[in-house]
C-alpha cells in the first residue's frame, strides 16, 4: 500500500502523458519489435544459449534495449529545462554594464533590472526570455537553449536532455544494425536448403554460419515475415535516425543550436542587405570542438551551466545574441507586407478547395495554419510559390488580451494592399500593434 502510494503521489506522474502521443507510440513499437525479434530469432534459430557465442550475443542485444531506452525516457522525462515563469534579469554575476565606480549589490541588480532592454518579452510565460531560450507553442513554455521539439520524445530538445537525446540517436541505430545482422543470418541458415537455384553445380559453404541443433519451433513463414518486417524497421531507423545523429553532432560541435544556426544565417542577411559593415561574431563557440564538446557531454550527466548564463566569446557579451534577435525583429517588422484578406480559408493544413498546388505544396513544418474571414488584414513576413506567413491584425478585444494569431495561409487567399504615403503612417501603426 505505502508502494502505490508513492508511485501516486509522484511528482512527475502527470509527465507520463507524454507516452500517449503517436510520437512515443512509433518509436517504442519500433524499439519493441526489433528488440523481440532480433532476440528471438537468436535464441531459438540462428545461435542459440547453450553455445559461449549465443549468450554474450544475447547479453549484448539485452544491453542495446536497456541503454537505449534508459537514454530515451530520460530525454523525455527530463526535459529541456524550462526558464522559471516571470523570470528578469537579476542573477547574472557580470551585467552588461556595471559600474566603475560603485560595487554596492543593490546598484548591480538595478543594472540588470535595466538589462531587460536587450531581451524579449514572452506574453504567455509573463517574463523575459533568457539568452539562448525561445517559446515552444507544444510546451507553452520558454525552453533553455531549445534547438527543436522533437515529436519522437514529444518534448523540446534543450539544455538537460541534449546528451541523453544525442546518445539515443547513437545508440538507437548501433544496436539496429546488430539486429539487422542477426535478421539476415536467421534468414540465411534457415533458408538456405529449401531454395532452390536453378544450377546444380552452385555450391555455397555453409559450415561457419550454420548450427547443428534442434529449434524449439520450425522456421514458419509466419516468422519469416516477422524477421523480413523487423528488418524493414531496423535498417530504415538506422539511416533515419543516423542521419539525425550526424546533424545532433555538428549542432554539439559547433555549440550552436538549430535555432541559432538560422538566427546567425538571418544576421549576415541582414548585414549584408544594410551593408552596416557589422562583424557578427557567434557568442557561444568557444573556439574549440572539444570545448564545445564538454559544454553538453560530462561525466556526472549533468550539462554545465544553469541554462541561463553561458560562457562566451571574449569579443561579446550575454546579451550578444538576443540584441541580434531584437534587431532581426525590427528589421522583420519594417519588412512585412499588409495583404487583405479575399476569401475564407479554414485553417487545413491541406485544403483541397485552394488548387491542386496549394493542397500538394503545404509547408512542411509543424508551424500552425491560421483560419482567415474575408476582410481581415494580415501582414506577412515570408512566404513560398504558394504559401504565405504572417501576423494578423487584431481587432481591440483580442488585443487587450494580449493574443496573437500567426500562422501559414494559401496565398490565393489575400492579395497585396496599395495605399499611398498619407496612409503609411497608419500601416506602421497596424504594424507596431
Amino acid at each position: 500500500m505505502n508502494i502505490l502510494s508513492a508511485i501516486i503521489v509522484f511528482e512527475n506522474l502527470h509527465e507520463v502523458k507524454r507516452l500517449f502521443h503517436w510520437g512515443p507510440i512509433i518509436a517504442l513499437t519500433v524499439i519493441g519489435v526489433c528488440s523481440s525479434m532480433a532476440i528471438l530469432d537468436s535464441i531459438i534459430w540462428y545461435w542459440p544459449l547453450d553455445t559461449t557465442g549465443g549468450s554474450i550475443n544475447f547479453i549484448m542485444l539485452i544491453n542495446w534495449t536497456v541503454l537505449i531506452l534508459y537514454n530515451y525516457f530520460n530525454a523525455m522525462f527530463v526535459g529541456p529545462g524550462y526558464i522559471p515563469l516571470e523570470w528578469k534579469p537579476m542573477n547574472f554575476q557580470q551585467p552588461l554594464f556595471q559600474s566603475s565606480v560603485s560595487h554596492d549589490p543593490s546598484e548591480i541588480i538595478l543594472e540588470n533590472q535595466q538589462d531587460v532592454m536587450y531581451l524579449q518579452f514572452c506574453k504567455l510565460c509573463q517574463g523575459y526570455k533568457a539568452p539562448r531560450s525561445h517559446h515552444c507553442r507544444k510546451c507553452n513554455r520558454c525552453v533553455m537553449k531549445m534547438d527543436h521539439h522533437c515529436p519522437w520524445i514529444n518534448n523540446c530538445c534543450g539544455h538537460m536532455n541534449h546528451a541523453y537525446f544525442t546518445s539515443f540517436l547513437l545508440l538507437a541505430p548501433l544496436g539496429c544494425i546488430h539486429a539487422a545482422l542477426i535478421f539476415i543470418m536467421t534468414t540465411y541458415t534457415q533458408l538456405y536448403d529449401r531454395i532452390s537455384f536453378g544450377w546444380s553445380s552452385v555450391k555455397i559453404d555453409m559450415s561457419a554460419a550454420r548450427h547443428i541443433h534442434n529449434p524449439i519451433m520450425p522456421f514458419s513463414i509466419a516468422a519469416f515475415a516477422a524477421t523480413l518486417f523487423a528488418l524493414g524497421l531496423a535498417l530504415g531507423t538506422t539511416i533515419a535516425v543516423g542521419m539525425l545523429f550526424f546533424i545532433q553532432m555538428k549542432v554539439i560541435l559547433r555549440n550552436k543550436t538549430s535555432i541559432e544556426a538560422w538566427i546567425e544565417e538571418k544576421a549576415k542577411d541582414r548585414i549584408q542587405y544594410y551593408q552596416t559593415g557589422e562583424d557578427f561574431i557567434f557568442p557561444y563557440d568557444l573556439g574549440s570542438r572539444w570545448e564545445n564538446f564538454k559544454q553538453v557531454f560530462t561525466w556526472s550527466g549533468t550539462p554545465m551551466g544553469d541554462g541561463i548564463e553561458w560562457p562566451v566569446h571574449e569579443k561579446c557579451n550575454q546579451y550578444t545574441l538576443t540584441i541580434e534577435q531584437l534587431k532581426q525583429k525590427h528589421d522583420k517588422r519594417q519588412r512585412s507586407v499588409e495583404y487583405r484578406v479575399v476569401e475564407d480559408y479554414n485553417g487545413a493544413c491541406c485544403p483541397l478547395g485552394k488548387g491542386l498546388n496549394t493542397f500538394f505544396r503545404t509547408p512542411c513544418t509543424e508551424e500552425p495554419r491560421i483560419k482567415l474571414t474575408k476582410g481581415e488584414t494580415i501582414f506577412a513576413t515570408r512566404g513560398t510559390k504558394w504559401w504565405m506567413y504572417g501576423d494578423k491584425v487584431l481587432n481591440e478585444e483580442q488585443a487587450k488580451a494580449e493574443v496573437r494569431i500567426r500562422g501559414w495561409f494559401p496565398r490565393r487567399c489575400v492579395e497585396k494592399c496599395h495605399y499611398d504615403s498619407a496612409n503609411n503612417s497608419t500601416s506602421e501603426e497596424k504594424k507596431e500593434q
